[in-house]
């Protein structure tokens, strides 16, 4: 694979440079913990030692933040007590970004929060990651349910106090249009945005530029999936540009994910990547793609693929 350091000390996590994620600089690959324990639609849940041992290699290349959530879990598996287990006592680079709003019983049923609801929310995230306060907190909106209780700028409120509170460092959101961000931005400051973004997910590109004009970190969820039930109109593969992409990968000697993880990096300096796995090869893969450099060839290769409607 073609690589490229900016300095030869520097990890693997690093290689695609840092962006500033409120007051804390973090490496612009990160890793996201929703696969840890395995997905519901999975025939049974991830093993826990190969979890803990991937969140532990993923100190070890440099990832200095990490997404998780309290409704990250299976009926035997918890991302956040994963991460508590594996990482405690956490390195002072390590940035923890979690998400409210949603909740899940134990049989999976979703339903959303209050306003009202959230402080239980972020204390209980607090308890299971084993800290005093949460580094950044996300208000993840939609999440599947039909319809919310309120509004965003109701519930981004409810944050925006306990963020006076102390219980909260810094506000993003998540899964949300322009004008929710407008809203959100009205009341306290937002950090990031997590929204679904990637080669052939590009509905929010216009979101992504105006991240980028106002220095607002976008996160982007789901950017390697291709298969994700519901992806597609009869939740199977979405084969758009796959062989663009093939095309593209074979030349660096890299994997159809790792040019879908470049691609993504390569379009604005405070694009944070998240890519998310329960497997160590997976991951020690997703990392190592920060590296590659594509031409300005291959991504207007890339640019050119029809998105999906």
């Amino acid at each position: 694979m073609t690589i490229h350091h900016d300095n030869a000390n520097s990890t693997p996590a690093a290689a695609a440079g840092t962006w500033r994620l409120g007051d804390r600089t973090v490496n612009r690959v990160g890793f996201g913990a929703m696969r840890l324990t395995g997905m519901p639609w999975d025939d049974k849940p991830k093993d826990r030692a190969d979890a803990i041992a991937v969140l532990r290699r993923a100190i070890e290349l440099g990832v200095d933040h990490i997404d998780t959530a309290a409704f990250y879990f299976l009926p035997t598996r918890s991302a956040n007590e994963l991460i508590s287990t594996a990482l405690q006592p956490y390195p002072g680079d390590l940035v923890l970004t979690t998400k409210v709003g949603p909740a899940r019983s134990r049989d999976g049923a979703f339903e959303y929060a209050r306003p009202d609801q959230l402080r239980a929310q972020v204390e209980e995230n607090i308890r299971q990651l084993g800290l005093d306060h949460l580094d950044v907190v996300n208000l993840r909106w939609g999440a599947g349910m039909d319809k919310e209780p309120g509004s965003v700028a109701e519930h981004f409120g409810a944050l925006a106090e306990l963020r006076e509170a102390g219980l909260i460092r810094h506000l993003g959101v998540s899964n949300v249009s322009a004008e929710q961000l407008a809203e959100a931005t009205a009341i306290a400051p937002v950090v990031c945005v997590q929204n679904r973004y990637g080669l052939t997910e590009r509905q929010d590109e216009a979101l992504v530029e105006t991240c980028a004009r106002h220095g607002i970190a976008f996160v982007p969820f789901f950017t390697v999936a291709t298969s994700l039930p519901g992806a597609t109109p009869h939740g199977g593969h979405d084969e758009t540009g796959q062989a663009e992409v093939a095309k593209v990968a074979k030349a660096h000697g890299a994997s159809p994910a790792q040019v879908r993880l470049a691609w993504t990096l390569h379009h604005g300096d405070h694009i944070l990547a998240i890519p998310g796995t329960g497997n160590r090869a997976h991951l020690e893969e997703n990392i190592a793609a920060g590296a590659l450099r594509l031409s300005d060839d291959e991504m207007a290769l890339l640019d050119g693929i029809a998105t999906a409607p």
